[in-house]
């Protein structure tokens, strides 16, 4: 377009009627409900005596397609072990910068270990502020996400307390097989989550419908 042709972009707004910019609402009145599997900010979780769900066997690292989680496993020390298994994730962390939350990380995981939160409000300084590490991303010692100084906490009542097992991309609700049983295993701070609730009947009559249902996040809730 060249330097002419920038400078009649600009003056063409000259005496235009301009569209008002809205604020952006902060205050949880002003918000839009979330979805209960609504896809935020990732966490690791932990089983109820605390020791962590992950194993660091790679698998969600594996099926990223943006290939933003870097895991590392080790060996559990004998005499402090940090999960129940043999192994560990010594270093785990997620980068922002790529990452779509598709979910896929969550479907693969065989120890329900990373979740995904409601949380998706975040505004980075600094590109390594984007790069989460374990020490930010493992719950905390009541079950709730790390609080970190450039996310938007405002809702934190919205936001924390359904913080892991309901962010699954497919939803078993969607195939009645499904129905009231438990799906996942206790948790640090929640317990046993409550069985999937029955779907409505038409869906239950309607494979085809319930399959779709099943792969749509915040489906059948």
């Amino acid at each position: 377009m060249g330097y002419l042709g920038g400078f009649w972009v600009t003056l063409r707004q000259i005496g235009r009627k301009q569209r008002k910019t809205r604020p952006y609402v902060k205050d949880e009145g002003g918000k839009r409900d979330k979805p209960v599997r609504l896809h935020g900010r990732h966490v690791l979780n932990r089983y109820e005596d605390g020791m962590e769900k992950c194993i660091g066997c790679e698998l969600c690292a594996g099926v990223c397609p943006a290939r933003c989680i870097y895991v590392r496993g080790a060996d559990n020390p004998p005499d402090a072990p940090v999960s129940p298994g043999e192994r560990y994730g010594f270093v785990y962390e997620i980068n922002y910068l790529r990452c779509i939350h598709c979910d896929l990380c969550v479907e693969a995981c065989p120890t329900e270990a990373i979740t995904e939160s409601k949380l998706f409000e975040f505004s980075f300084t600094n590109r390594q502020d984007a790069i989460y590490t374990k020490a930010e991303l493992v719950v905390d010692d009541a079950g709730l996400p790390q609080q970190l100084p450039w996310e938007d906490w405002t809702d934190a009542e919205v936001v924390a307390p359904l913080t892991s097992a309901w962010m699954r991309a497919t939803s078993p609700s969607g195939d009645a097989r499904y129905t009231g049983q438990v799906a996942w295993s206790g948790e640090l701070g929640f317990g046993v989550r409550d069985p999937e609730p029955a779907q409505a009947d038409s869906d239950a009559a309607d494979p085809v419908r319930g399959a779709h249902r099943a792969s749509t996040p915040g489906a059948g809730h």
